[in-house]
């Protein structure tokens, strides 16, 4: 139906706005088959812009054929006192005929590129300039301010520690349910802490910042302890995590590993509360401060109620897009 009302529309309607829909289709095709790495969608992308080229030819050669050969005027029966004689008259000079200036076609082919050349920029950059609602992309939940209550003196002490508002600012990227394989979905929640690493007598800073979407639940902290990654590795090796896998990520020191979260069940009816009980599987991403693996270290942290978790190549993806954002003095 559609195509059979584009048909009725006259050739200088339907034709530039066939060219302009499908210039517009055509490069956010190519800019998404860029984003997604889609070879499908850079093929239809380059096929609507074949299609706009053959387009702009043909209104090319049609501006140069009226250009060419300009369409005769027919003539009007003359009017009686036209048909009378008329006296003689010395002719006076004949004045040059100024011919009309047509089209120039190369001109209009050149707006043309034009056009779809600024059509195209605004396809592309689009993304980049509006808001995040404005393309279909969920934004964030907001974190907790920073100025709520004051960190531990753990922190005072260590330096370029960051706080866990800075940490939940950080790891709430728009991009993040993307990342995770869920695009569609919204962040829920998202918290942050200023807490201290267990049995350090409150010495060690250890912030910690939380997202959760219906689907995953995202926590990243940072401990600043002694600890290097090898020697992580090697206390892994007494414990219970399983499919151990070390990498490097950007340029540090980094394991991968999995274990169990705990479920710790609140009465807040006066009662006594339940047992701590094992939680689902979590897939866990440690990461050094620094590529020399002098101690201290990232761990980014996936996990889901049905104790399913993305592929290790997303929890690569999220941490290389979220520790680039840490501030600087924590690196």
């Amino acid at each position: 139906m559609l195509g059979f009302l584009v048909r009725l529309l006259p050739f200088w309607v339907r034709e530039p706005l066939l060219i302009v829909v499908g210039s517009v289709f055509g490069v956010r095709l190519l800019y998404l088959a860029v984003v997604e790495k889609d070879w499908a969608l850079a093929g239809i992308g380059a096929v609507f812009l074949v299609v706009t080229a053959v387009r702009v030819h043909v209104v090319v050669r049609v501006l140069r054929a009226r250009r060419d050969n300009p369409a005769p005027t027919q003539p009007q029966p003359p009017t009686a006192a036209q048909q009378r004689p008329a006296p003689v008259v010395p002719a006076a000079p004949a004045a040059p005929a100024v011919r009309e200036k047509e089209p120039n076609a190369w001109g209009q082919a050149f707006a043309a590129v034009g056009v779809f050349a600024a059509l195209g920029a605004a396809a592309w950059l689009g993304p980049k300039l509006l808001p995040s609602e404005a393309h279909g992309t969920p934004h964030a939940v907001s974190c907790p301010g920073g100025q709520e209550t004051e960190p531990p003196s753990a922190y005072r002490k260590t330096s370029g520690a960051v706080t866990g508002a800075e940490l939940c600012k950080a790891l709430n990227t728009p991009d993040l349910a993307r990342l995770l394989g869920t695009p569609a979905e919204a962040a829920t929640g998202a918290s942050a802490s200023n807490g201290t690493a267990a049995l350090t007598d409150g010495k060690v800073a250890q912030p910690e910042a939380q997202i959760e979407f219906d689907t995953y639940t995202v926590n990243v902290t940072v401990t600043y302890n002694d600890l290097s990654i090898a020697q992580y590795v090697k206390l892994m090796e007494y414990g219970n995590e399983i499919d151990v896998r070390k990498l490097k990520v950007l340029g540090r020191p980094a394991v991968l590993s999995s274990d169990h979260t705990m479920k710790i069940e609140i009465n807040l009816g006066g009662g006594s509360g339940g047992p701590v009980e094992q939680g689902p599987l979590a897939r866990t991403l440690a990461v050094a401060l620094d590529a020399k693996d002098g101690g201290g270290y990232y761990e980014i942290t996936v996990w889901s109620t049905s104790g399913a978790f993305p592929d290790d190549d997303a929890l690569l993806d999220v941490t290389e897009k979220v520790l680039p954002a840490i501030p600087e003095r924590a690196v």
